[in-house]
């Protein structure tokens, strides 16, 4: 801004510099009234230099309070921030941490137009994206190990968040840590997130009012709008308040898939000198009718090729209605000028409802087999944490603690009806029929199901951060005392399994920063926790302890990497090694059983690299290279194996380019490319490598008033056919050509 004044100072000066030069010209042509009129020019000319205001634009100081609910500085542009939350020590530069984590911000999920959690995952080489087991939930897999939504945090707290889908309307900062979180975090209700974790913060109020209007549309007929009103009142704009409003619905680009969201969520905050409090409350309702499911694979001797992008295997009657509240308290007091205790408490309550019908392999010709199954499912949960921080020195040793207390309560209830497999069709060739309704099995009452599960984990953690050297070296000390009580129930409501551990396990983690720009580190953490829950079918066969927990497992990670950030870009590199007792299927005469049956011992490396190097181009990549292989097999019989759904290789790269000579408009591209997996833990079925493509353009339109962006994208641009994913041991089918327009205005 600085340089622009000054060239438009400089233009007027040589302007009126010229008119004083005509006008002494003319002085000596015409005589004593021109000379006049060229003193006149030249006072005009003093007095425009007397007046000019010279401005010098600067980025404002960072308010960021490292270890408090502060969020980490945007990157650049404002789409991604280098850091994140870390459970219990709160947000945190990733620079000054020894562990793997970035966050993308609610402008980014503006930008790429992420409806759901899945949409801004696809951004890191590290998450791989899939169904859940039969139904329409979003399933996740890091560093090779599964996420289910049930264990993605809210503000740091688990059990709040609505389960299956996660949209992102309420969504100000989508967190990515990368490796295990247990430590950090405590332990995930749902058993899952060994590889990784996500956590999710709510939006709140700025100093600047807010008043957006969007509209959308997305391919086939899918339309929606949302509101999103923020205001901040009171003496010193201590209070805040945001509102968020959304409703979509209509047809995907998959044929005769049909997919209903609405939703609202309102936040409350105070930020007084000595205490910060906050209050989230939502609700969702979603639902999909007719979607097409995952398609187990059944007595295949190889993965058949992927129909066509748009085709639906699925049966019309087949739906699933998702509905859940949510809330979460949080507050902080700061008891001394550097200690401040902390608490938060959460809840949520998901009743959800469903048909759901996924087709199981006949043959390699693409035949299948399907059933009914009706499930009712209710879950309550209450979680919080509590706890102090503080920072102080001893001698040349600066050191900041933190003691905590974690507990996350789950209860589950749930009942099934399932018919025989006698819906017959093919996946290239659907074959629409009626509803099956005599029931070959059932389970509970449809009308009042009973307890299936009762899950408590709770654990006190001891943190302290050790620096030296103008924190230029630092060492992260840790344990955490997890104790994890599980209750299974049969349907009829009574007792059948117990599972009780209580374990200390320790976090360690070193950072050296040899040079300001650079932080090499490592890390080593062990985490205790509930295992995960298996599906009431599978491979359309019945599941004996389908929907019960498979016992308690231990896992554990070694990590060690580097880090740079040169205020333009910034990149990372780390290899790790994760291991961890692994759930799976067990054919046992007309059933399955699901248990811990082997390890799964996953090396790797990740890279990352984002930034702007030239101005007006934002890059965006990473690649991600997986071991994945099983060890510990029940009588060795998989040992050496790779794991089921874990592809070998995964890279991303994305970039935005600003079109030079139309002011305000950016071109926007995509490209991911996605390794190999096996589909079965003998390694007989493998699915193919894939690659997928999105481009887009976005016009900002610039006004001081009432701006307008506009957007439009096109995922996977060619259409390509191919199945996305084997996690699970099921497959996945990648969604065809989508295009999303977007219209934003702000008031």
């Amino acid at each position: 801004m600085h340089a622009t004044i000054k060239k438009t100072m400089l233009s007027s000066q040589i302007v009126l510099a010229l008119a004083a030069a005509a006008g002494a010209a003319n002085a000596a042509e015409q005589g004593a009234a021109t000379t006049q009129q060229a003193q006149q020019a030249q006072q005009t000319q003093q007095a425009q230099q007397d007046d000019t205001l010279v401005v010098t634009a600067s980025a404002p100081e960072s308010t960021f309070n490292a270890g408090s609910n502060d969020l980490v500085p945007a990157y650049l542009d404002g789409q991604i921030a280098n850091g994140g939350r870390l459970g219990f020590l709160g947000e945190q530069k990733a620079e000054n941490v020894p562990f793997s984590i970035v966050s993308y911000t609610s402008k980014l999920l503006q930008d790429q137009q992420a409806h759901t959690l899945s949409d801004v995952l696809d951004n890191d080489a590290s998450v791989e994206s899939s169904y859940g087991y039969g139904n329409f939930s979003e399933n996740y897999v890091i560093r090779g190990f599964s996420l289910a939504t049930d264990d993605i945090s809210y503000g740091g707290l688990y059990g709040v968040l609505p389960r299956q889908i996660v949209s992102t309307f309420f969504a100000e900062r989508v967190e990515l840590l990368k490796g295990s979180s247990a430590f950090l975090n405590g332990v995930p209700p749902g058993g899952t997130g060994v590889g990784g974790n996500v956590n999710i913060e709510p939006k709140r109020a700025d100093a600047s009012p807010l008043t957006r209007v969007s509209l959308d549309y997305t391919s086939a007929s899918q339309v929606g709008g949302s509101l999103d009103l923020a205001r901040r009142f009171g003496e010193d704009d201590r209070f805040g308040a945001r509102v968020n409003l959304i409703h979509r619905e209509g047809e995907t680009a998959v044929d005769g898939e049909k997919r209903r969201l609405t939703g609202g969520s309102l936040g409350l905050d105070y930020r007084g000198d000595r205490f910060r409090g906050s209050l989230d409350m939502g609700v969702t309702h979603q639902t999909v009718h007719g979607g097409r499911p995952v398609v187990y694979t059944g007595s295949i001797t190889r993965i058949p090729d992927a129909p066509s992008a748009t085709t639906n295997y699925g049966q019309q009657w087949a739906y699933t209605d998702l509905e859940t509240e949510f809330g979460m308290l949080k507050g902080e007091y700061d008891v001394a000028d550097n200690w401040t205790i902390y608490g938060a408490l959460g809840g949520s309550h998901n009743h959800e409802y469903g048909k759901y019908s996924s087709p199981t392999l006949a043959n390699d010709a693409g035949d299948t087999t399907m059933s009914r199954m009706t499930v009712p499912y209710f879950s309550d949960n209450v979680s919080g944490n509590t706890g102090i921080r503080g920072t102080f020195d001893t001698g040349a040793v600066s050191h900041s603690v933190n003691i905590g207390y974690s507990n996350a309560y789950t209860k589950t209830r749930s009942a099934y009806t399932l018919t025989s497999a006698t819906v017959r069709s093919n996946i290239y060739a659907p074959v629409a029929q009626s509803e099956p309704l005599t029931n070959r099995f059932s389970g509970g009452d449809m009308g009042d199901p009973h307890v299936r599960s009762r899950t408590r984990n709770q654990g006190y953690a001891i943190s302290d951060t050790l620096s030296v050297l103008d924190e230029r070296v630092q060492l992260i000390a840790g344990l955490r005392r997890q104790s994890i009580a599980v209750r299974n129930y049969g349907y009829d409501g009574v007792e059948s399994g117990t599972f009780d551990e209580t374990k200390v396990t320790p976090a360690f983690g070193l950072v050296l920063k040899p040079w300001e720009n650079v932080s090499f580190y490592a890390n080593h953490i062990e985490a205790l926790q509930a295992g995960e829950s298996g599906a009431t079918t599978y491979n359309g066969l019945r599941v004996s302890n389908g929907g019960q927990t498979a016992g308690i497992i231990t896992s554990k990670q070694d990590e060690i990497g580097v880090k740079t950030d040169f205020g333009r870009v910034a990149a990372s590199l780390a290899l790790f090694e994760i291991t961890k007792p692994e759930s799976m299927y067990q054919l046992s005469g007309d059933h399955y059983d699901y248990g811990n049956y082997g390890e799964v011992r996953n090396r790797g490396l990740e890279l990352n690299l984002f930034g702007e190097p030239v101005y007006g181009v934002r890059l965006n990549g990473s690649l991600t290279l997986l071991d994945p292989k099983m060890t510990k097999t029940q009588d060795g019989t998989y040992d050496g194996k790779k794991a089921v759904g874990v592809p070998r290789y995964h890279w991303v790269v994305s970039g935005e380019y600003d079109l030079p000579g139309l002011a305000g408009v950016t071109a926007t591209g995509k490209l991911i490319r996605t390794g190999s997996q096996y589909a079965d833990e003998a390694n007989t079925l493998q699915l193919p490598a894939w690659t997928r493509l999105d481009l887009g353009v976005r016009y900002d339109m610039q006004r001081t008033e009432n701006n307008i962006v506009w957007r439009a994208g096109v995922e996977n641009v060619t259409n390509e056919h191919y199945w996305a994913s084997a996690a699970g041991g099921y497959l996945t089918q990648g969604d065809p050509r989508e295009l999303k327009l977007s219209m934003t205005v702000d008031f």
